[in-house]
């Protein structure tokens, strides 16, 4: 339908009980114009030159970390934020000065090297982002370019003012008031997943007086003023004013389409731009990418002040005594160390100057002990962080095959922060569910219908053994024939021969199976598309499930197959004759589901002239409408009920009645006063009436449907549960849905305690009616604060027993929450609940309640969503992860979306049971001690220094070549650390999964606790005190070569370098649990690297070489008292660590290496030993199927007891 083409001749508005356009001038209205009201829109007029003057945001928008010129002032802001670079910038400058222990070159191009790949690192993942940035940017929509003709512009190129023309499955490129659109009362269909996560239509209608603008040529004189509102963050509010001809028209939110969402069910619609760029809601509700840094690595920042607090402490001890000696070195004219000359020094060995020769050596101390904080450590770091996120990236059971989606970690900054997640924070729609509904049974005439299994049956089938599950696997691997015969239609998962291809009339109560699918085909807003190609029937609906009911009703034989303006035409099976007729009814009335009335009801008259009111709605709400002949069925129709619920199913009860033309003309006479009144209570009008005749009404049945959950998100659920890691659902649906979901993945069960906080109260809607706003906040903030007050009662008074609560708070109580004053009690209270469902939450609010548990706990924060409606949450947190499946990465629309902004994206939830339980385990595990054997290693190397500087008086002599120095790091010693950062496994993928509790060793940071850190640099200090002093009093006295001898100090140095080498190489082997062939080349590749350079460096000319010219060739490796005192200190300072980490491992071990002797002791297979092992976590599990199934037992063994 072009700008050209006809409009839909539907007209919704005299049908249905909606108040669309009847926008009344409310005291809101009347601040227009004031603070926070100043916007003015040219319409069709954007480069007027009072729009100029206003100078509105373009509509590019940027989700970068920089720009062109902040990026190198940024990016050294960045990577200056880390301690050591501080360190070594400050040791570059010192190193120019002459009293410098070696060279400016040598300090000043690691530095830089450091710093320089950092930076590139950076720039290109930023550089990602601004191609994507590019890509949406230059999207195109038609906008009007003069005289009626509407030309493909750019995003970017949209202004204030713009009308543009938006068509069928498009998203949205600003914030549009709608003027008009194909139907002719100017309605159109809005779906708003990225916003609010909710997946049912939004139903927009335009003013009356633009709605007859329906051609792109009416456009050619159109001319009018809107003043709104400034930009703001509020989803759900807009007040503004049209100015169009003479008259001033209201605005209201029902005119307002906001950027990211989408067009749907409405072939075109025009709107001017009210909002560009970074003034859209969308964007106002996100914030600037943040900059990220993992826990471990702000805890590496306070290891280096430490060193570096240690490395200043020596070096003014030796400061210290190297100028009392010097002071000490000339008296009377004799000289103490006259090797030193101090009658002929210079300033630095000056005895006349002892204060500043001091000074000086603590400059020359400070950098000489530099090895004491690695340099090299950032750079290996990032290495690993990167081939870390290679693994992730090419895990291939983190692959979605579906959709062609591998894992993929767009940050590599996070790993490790993977394995000490202590809470997660989902989104629901399109999350934790397929955003997708399955009709799967129902219960008609006391009957339940339908063999259909849900995700919640499957997962604790499976768990329990049970002959479910069999046959769950049998039909995995194609082995049932029922596979054959199981529906591939979308939306309807149903199966069952009684009533399947007209069987139904075969059953005990035929007359109510027809009726009861009939108004399942009837009581709908959904609209049929008859797809010219396939020859089918497809619907569009403003939710899922009400699609599914009316697929359902198709597939069974009632097809509805046509929609008019006053009628509803259905295909039928007949009966009588067997065939399928065409049956029309005369559509009377249609009565909206709302979140109040909890149902829906259409009226209609059928070709017997009689009047059917058919209803669907909650349980609670058809039961006690029911009159007395139309409880026949309602017993076994609520145990039906309990057991959908149970098995995770969102019910709806279907019921009817006859109303005779008496009672029909009353209704629709008091119906449409309702509906022409002006007053404020209008709805309320409207609902009263329609609640007068939804009563005495005859059961029909129920409907179960499955709000489909991902595939595994049960188990996923269960997992991460057994793991100790709380789980949060932050979600944009209403209660309802939310806590069915909750229920369907097990984060709710029979028997929870639920802890409900609502403004719902009869009080507070009172207050709503009267419009005082100050009275309506007083009161509302009071009743959320007692709410909380009593939640935290209940927690406190059954704190010792088995109980467990569930936290439920909707949108409008969240808000009074998570002020300044109450947030810390709300918080509280949700820390003791085992599960926290925030419903209705706005963008803002998701990102809101992440803070509060990030900086309200102290733990580590994991957020997971897949639309736009979860960016602000996805940074706020300390790891966001998108779900880059249908929604997560929008084919329309990707800038904003939940991947774009994520840390790591995963094209299913599932997915994030391995990426935390496996990968981010032994992420953590490999960077912790990473970390703590590089500190480990330099610590055994620069202890040596000090000792030897204490042993030489502190004379700023080293102990090794320079090119020792400058190779230690860099060849033979940073290979093995590498690998063990990128290969190491503490136990396996599968040993990880099938043992959860092995998780809370990063979420308790067990293995980088500052008693782990310290117990490596004791080990290190240790290591250095043996190689010294075991070194020196083998070579101090004793001949070394033939000639008698003795070792000098390069070959002192060299044999002490050379035991370094093989103790920390060897201390690595030890440490290391999972070897492969590259972990033994770079082990022993090091140390067989040492002797080649040894080799090659000593057969360079001596004015190269200098004192280590032919040292191996001639000195060290011809003297059987090198290799016997290298072995013997090798094996004295190893001793000490195989010794501690026997008995540790025996009396006193670990989890992980509790399943290590599992694993070589082939004991996982036994089922009685894993549980027990399993059981010995200090972890309650409270949610899960899991904790559903020990629950009913422990239930079921209560009762016993009792009995």
């Amino acid at each position: 339908m072009g700008g050209r083409g006809g409009r839909k001749g539907v007209n919704f508005s005299k049908i249905y009980t909606f108040a669309c356009g009847k926008s009344s001038l409310k005291n809101d209205h009347l601040e227009i114009g004031g603070p926070g009201y100043s916007r003015v829109v040219f319409c069709n007029d954007p480069d007027r030159a009072e729009a100029a003057l206003r100078n509105y945001a373009s509509n590019y928008v940027s989700t970068t970390k920089y720009t062109l010129p902040t990026f190198i002032p940024k990016s050294l802001f960045e990577q200056f934020r880390r301690v050591a670079n501080i360190y070594f910038l400050l040791s570059a400058c010192l190193s120019f000065a002459p009293f410098s222990p070696y060279s400016a070159v040598s300090s000043v191009l690691p530095l830089l090297f450091v710093i320089g790949v950092t930076m590139l690192k950076e720039a290109v993942e930023d550089w990602r982002r601004f191609e994507q940035d590019i890509e949406v940017n230059n999207r195109k929509v038609k906008v009007h370019r003069g005289d009626g003709i509407f030309e493909y512009t750019e995003w970017k190129k949209l202004k204030v003012g713009h009308v543009v023309k938006v068509e069928k499955d498009d998203f949205f490129p600003a914030d549009l008031l709608l003027l008009s659109s194909s139907y002719e009362d100017a309605i159109c269909y809005v779906e708003t997943t990225n916003l609010d996560g909710e997946t049912n239509l939004k139903l927009k209608q335009a003013l009356e007086v633009t709605s007859s603008l329906s051609r792109e040529s009416d456009f050619t004189q159109f001319e009018a003023e809107i003043k709104c509102e400034d930009p703001n963050a509020n989803l759900y509010s807009f007040v503004g004013s049209m100015y169009y001809g003479d008259e001033q028209y209201p605005l209201s939110p029902l005119q307002i389409l906001l950027r990211d969402s989408k067009l749907r069910n409405t072939d075109y619609i025009y709107g001017v731009v009210i909002f560009t760029g970074h003034d859209t809601k969308v964007i106002q509700n996100s914030t600037d990418p943040p900059s990220k840094r993992s826990k471990v690595e702000r805890k590496m920042d306070k290891i280096v002040y430490f060193l570096f607090a240690m490395l200043v402490v020596i070096s003014a001890i030796g400061s210290i005594f190297f100028g009392i000696w010097t002071h000490e070195d000339l008296r009377n004219g004799k000289m103490k160390r006259w090797y030193l000359r101090p009658d002929i020094t210079t300033i630095y060995y000056d005895p006349k100057r002892a204060a500043a020769a001091a000074l000086f050596h603590f400059l020359t101390a400070l950098m000489l002990y530099s090895y004491f904080i690695p340099i090299s450590l950032y750079v290996s770091i990032e290495i690993v962080k990167v081939l870390q996120s290679v693994f992730i990236n090419r895990d291939q059971k983190m692959y979605y095959e579906e959709y062609d989606k591998p894992a993929h970690a767009r940050t590599s900054n996070l790993n490790e922060e993977l394995g000490q997640v202590d809470t997660v924070l989902s989104d629901k729609t399109g999350t934790l569910t397929c955003n997708s509904m399955e009709f799967l049974k129902c219960s008609v005439a006391g009957v339940a219908y339908g063999r259909g299994i849900t995700e919640v049956e499957r997962a604790m089938a499976k768990r329990k053994g049970s002959p479910i599950a069999q046959e769950i696997s049998s039909s995995e691997t194609g082995d049932d024939d029922s596979m054959d015969t199981k529906s591939s239609v979308k939306g309807f998962n149903f199966s069952d021969e009684r009533i399947m291809n007209g069987s139904w009339i075969n059953q005990p109560h035929p007359d109510i199976l027809q009726m009861f699918f009939r108004a399942l085909a009837i009581c709908h807003t959904a609209i049929p598309e008859f797809d010219e190609g396939t020859g089918k029937v497809t619907y569009e609906a403003e939710s899922p499930d009400e699609a599914a009911f009316v697929i359902a009703a198709r597939e069974i034989g009632f097809e509805f197959f046509k929609r008019t303006q006053t009628s509803i035409s259905l295909h039928e099976l007949d009966p009588i004759s067997g065939n399928k007729v065409e049956r029309s009814y005369t559509l009377l009335n249609v009565i909206e589901f709302s979140s109040s009335r909890k149902r829906m009801s259409v009226i209609v008259k059928n070709e017997q002239n009689q009047i059917l009111l058919l209803s669907k709605g909650a349980d609670s709400v058809i039961f006690e409408r029911l009159a007395k002949k139309g409880q026949v069925f309602e017993e076994k129709t609520r145990e039906h009920i309990n057991e959908y619920a149970d098995a995770g199913l969102r019910t709806l009860v279907v019921a009817y009645r006859e109303l005779d033309e008496e009672e029909y003309k009353n209704f629709s006479e008091e119906l449409l006063q309702a509906k022409n009144s002006v007053s404020a209570d209008r709805d309320e009008k409207v609902d009263e009436v329609a609640d007068k005749i939804e009563r005495d009404l005859i059961l029909l049945g129920a409907t179960a449907v499955e709000d489909k959950l991902q595939k595994g998100v049960p188990e996923c659920i269960d997992k991460l549960a057994q793991a100790g890691i709380k789980i949060w659902v932050l979600t944009g649906d209403k209660m309802e849905t939310a806590i069915n979901i909750g229920f369907a993945c097990s984060l709710l069960r029979e028997g929870m305690e639920q802890i409900i906080i609502t403004l719902d109260a009869p009080d507070i809607i009172q207050l709503e009616k009267q419009g005082d706003k100050d009275a309506i906040a007083k009161a509302s903030k009071e009743s959320v604060v007692q709410q909380i007050n009593g939640g935290k009662s209940q927690v406190v008074s059954l704190a010792e027993s088995t109980d467990v609560f569930a936290l439920i708070i909707d949108g409008k109580s969240l808000a009074f929450a998570l002020e300044e004053d109450t947030k810390d009690k709300f918080l509280e209270l949700a820390i003791g609940c085992a599960s926290v469902i925030c419903c209705r939450s706005s963008p803002k609010q998701k990102a809101l309640v992440t803070r509060l548990v990030k900086e309200g706990t102290g733990k580590t924060t994991l957020a997971i969503g897949d639309g736009a409606n979860d960016v602000g949450m996805l940074q706020e947190a300390d790891i966001g992860v998108g779900i880059s499946g249908v929604e997560g990465m929008q084919a329309g629309y990707p800038i904003f979306s939940a991947v774009m902004s994520s840390d790591v994206a995963i094209a299913q939830f599932r997915f994030l049971e391995r990426l935390l339980l496996v990968h981010g385990h032994w992420c953590y595990r490999r960077i912790s001690s990473m970390i703590c054997y590089f500190f480990y290693k330099n610590i055994v190397f620069g202890f040596t220094l000090f000792l030897y500087e204490a042993y030489a008086s502190f004379s700023g002599q080293t102990l090794y070549d320079d090119w020792y120095l400058s190779f230690y790091n860099v060849f033979f010693t940073s290979l093995p650390v590498v690998a063990l950062g990128v290969f190491d496994q503490d136990v396996s993928a599968r040993l990880c999964l099938e043992f959860p509790l092995l998780y809370q060793e990063g979420v308790q940071n067990v293995l980088f606790s500052w008693l782990r850190i310290l117990s490596w640099a004791l080990n290190g200090t240790y290591n250095a005190i043996i190689v010294f002093f075991l070194g020196a009093s083998a070579f101090r006295y004793q001949a070394f070569r033939e000639g008698g001898e003795v070792a000098g100090r390069y070959i002192f140095g060299t044999a002490m370098y050379t035991c370094v080498v093989w103790i920390v190489n060897c201390q690595m082997a030890l440490a290391v649990s999972y070897f492969t062939w590259i972990q033994h080349l770079f082990i022993w590749g090091s140390i067989v690297i040492w002797y080649l350079f040894l080799l090659a460096y000593g057969s360079m000319t001596p004015t190269i070489s200098t004192g280590a010219y032919q040292i191996l060739v001639e000195a060290c490796g011809p003297a059987p008292s090198f290799w016997l005192v290298t072995f013997l200190i090798i094996v004295s300072a190893l001793i000490p660590y195989v010794v501690y980490s026997s008995i540790q491992r025996k009396f006193f071990p670990m989890d992980h290496e509790t399943i290590q002797k599992i694993r070589l002791e082939r004991t996982y297979d036994d089922p009685e030993y894993s549980e027990l092992v399993r059981s010995s976590s200090s972890n309650v599990n409270t949610v899960g199927f899991t904790a559903r199934r020990e629950a009913k037992a422990n239930g079921k063994k209560k009762v016993q007891e009792k009995k």
